[in-house]
């Protein structure tokens, strides 16, 4: 190990990931901490590759967050490699895996991502799309085949450490404050509401709103209902004989048919269908 773990160490959760444990048990799935001065605006690296007998398709539902996608679909001798930085995606995300191939991602906190941006723009720009590395960064061009083609997998995650330092990112007090915000919404229950949240932050719910837009690219009550759909999704998954009315509940719905209704229209199926789905996996 290189001491990128430490005490912490990446997350080990597979919150937003549809039937996880079907996509585990065919591909190899890492998480690894990026260098030290890129923790502020980087939450992980997660690096896949596959050995397919047959094609599976695999779901997720998305973070708020910006990920960098570097990846080479088929044999290392053939096929080429390629790189997109894909803004917040507000549906279910789709890809079908077949044969071989790897993937390098960067998960960036989400509101970590702008010190990167240049030119500078709201993340809403964003939001919904996939951008060339040129498009994003103004340069780039070349960092699928360097990330990608090291076999040893230190080499690669070192490449993505040189690569994101290149890029020179500064520091934003107001993106620290978004990524703060963000990580809050993720891991305290008792945020529920944006003007709750507005009002323990000593702002109005429309300064809430433009520091979000620019720096997340998705609203502050859109990533609060989209953390509380990964909860269920990660509950169900491993546990199929959830309490829906309970989880509603706990995750500060009014009832479970909201619960419902977020679910569905997040995974495409209802919770009942999909934790049937569990059961049979």
């Amino acid at each position: 190990m290189d001491g990128r773990e430490g005490a912490e160490g990446p997350r080990r959760d597979t919150r937003g990931i549809v039937r996880a444990p079907e996509l585990m048990a065919r591909v190899r799935f890492r998480r690894r901490l990026p260098a030290a001065p890129l923790r502020r605006w980087v939450e992980h690296y997660w690096l896949i590759d596959w050995d397919l007998s047959e094609p599976y398709v695999s779901h997720v539902v998305p973070h708020p967050c910006v990920n960098l996608v570097l990846e080479r679909r088929g044999p290392a001798d053939l096929a080429p490699e390629s790189g997109v930085v894909a803004g917040v995606g507000t549906g279910l995300f789709t890809t079908e895996l077949e044969g071989t191939g790897r993937v390098c991602g960067v998960q960036f906190r989400p509101g970590g991502f702008r010190p990167f941006l240049s030119p500078p723009r709201p993340l809403t720009a964003l939001t919904g799309r996939r951008l060339e590395l040129a498009e994003a960064f103004g340069r780039g061009q070349d960092a699928p085949s360097r990330v990608l083609r090291p076999e040893a997998e230190d080499a690669r995650v070192a490449a993505l450490d040189a690569f994101l330092l290149s890029l020179s990112p500064t520091a934003d007090p107001a993106a620290e404050r978004a990524v703060a915000l963000a990580h809050r919404v993720r891991t305290d229950r008792t945020v529920r509401r944006v003007e709750h949240l507005a009002a323990d932050e000593g702002v109005s719910v429309r300064t809430l709103q433009r520091l979000f837009a620019t720096y997340v690219g998705v609203s502050p009550k859109w990533t609060i209902l989209r953390y509380r759909v990964h909860e269920a999704v990660e509950r169900v998954t491993h546990r199929p004989a959830t309490d829906w009315a309970a989880l509603a509940a706990e995750l500060g719905y009014s009832d479970q048919a909201h619960l419902v209704r977020d679910f569905t229209a997040a995974v495409g199926t209802t919770p009942a269908a999909y934790a049937r789905a569990v059961r049979s996996g």
